[in-house]
């Protein structure tokens, strides 16, 4: 028998998080989590500090027991997706895993059409909040399709596809699903709860995980350093646990690449109207303040766009493995 690798958790620190900090993501690591430690939990599913937990043995995907996040023995159910929506050149999304199988996510960025949202500046140049969302959007939504989840992407525009550029050109050509999106703002929000809620009306009777994301950049003043933000809808219970999760695994990647800097994002609840009115169990996220200049290179480096969109991903599939 191999040698059990054991580990401790940190304070505040879920299974979920504590299995994603140690490459065991999804469904299939946290029930074998449970069943190896169930005798030296707290409850049935809270861990206790200073307690030394034995990790499930890592396997591979290819031959291993149970793939990570997915059902035993399960296979993606597609193996490529073509969506134009990501630019010619990405396009064809290979599905390489199937950690969120079975599960549906409806992708918002905030604003758009004739709606910048907020505006920030690098010298002469203007940052509009709308295509720096857009671009995270995009990249979330591709991700969450490589592991093989359905997504609907609520803000559109036919043209901009996924941009690596620092300095994202701006443009009202955003659309609700093809709908123009109009210019008062509560109506501009009724408008994609609206689209949200169709979709997921037949969603729900095929996939058993179904979550709509928004996302958002801030405007404070120029000196507010911040970091990422997560707001869910009043007395949502699921709602919470989603928002927590993603704080948790935004904590530990802060953890690994800055070490020193600590990560003071926050969870809360919003009376948001969007929060209040799609009918999925739904998160807000607020990246940055768009007006200060150490914030601003988490949206102008496109790798940190993608690193934004890899870590909400990773925290979509702690959510979904520990609800599965």
């Amino acid at each position: 028998m191999a040698q059990e690798e054991r580990a401790t958790p940190r304070a505040g620190e879920g299974i979920s998080s504590f299995l994603d900090r140690h490459g065991r993501s999804g469904r299939a690591y946290y029930k074998e989590f449970l069943k190896l430690n169930k005798k030296t939990l707290r409850g049935k599913e809270e861990l206790r500090l200073g307690v030394k937990y034995i990790l499930p043995p890592l396997t591979n995907r290819k031959g291993g027991k149970a793939a990570q996040g997915g059902d035993k023995n399960a296979a993606p159910k597609k193996t490529t997706v073509n969506e134009p929506l990501f630019g010619k050149k990405l396009a064809n999304v290979k599905v390489t895993g199937n950690r969120l199988q079975g599960a549906c996510f409806y992708v918002v960025s905030g604003h758009g059409g004739p709606d910048p949202g907020a505006i920030g500046k690098v010298g002469k140049v203007e940052l509009h909040e709308d295509e720096y969302a857009y671009d995270v959007a995009l990249r979330l939504a591709r991700n969450l399709m490589q592991e093989g989840a359905e997504v609907h992407i609520i803000i559109q525009d036919a043209k901009d596809g996924i941009r690596d550029d620092r300095y994202l050109s701006n443009s009202k050509r955003e659309s609700c699903m093809g709908a123009p999106i109009p210019l008062n703002q509560v109506e501009r929000l009724r408008q994609r709860c609206a689209a949200i809620n169709e979709l997921y009306r037949k969603d729900r009777k095929q996939y058993k995980y179904c979550r709509a994301i928004f996302l958002h950049v801030d405007s404070r003043n120029k000196r507010a350093q911040t970091d990422v933000f997560f707001y869910h809808a009043p007395q949502s219970v699921a709602g919470k646990k989603l928002a927590n999760t993603m704080k948790n695994v935004f904590e530990s990647k802060y953890d690994k690449h800055q070490p020193n800097r600590g990560f003071e994002g926050t969870v809360s609840e919003r009376r948001l109207y969007v929060l209040r009115n799609a009918s999925p169990v739904s998160l807000f996220v607020e990246l940055g303040n768009i007006q200060n200049s150490f914030d601003q290179r988490r949206f102008v480096i496109s790798s940190n766009r993608q690193a934004l969109a890899k870590w909400m991903m990773e925290g979509f599939i702690a959510d979904y493995g520990r609800k599965r």
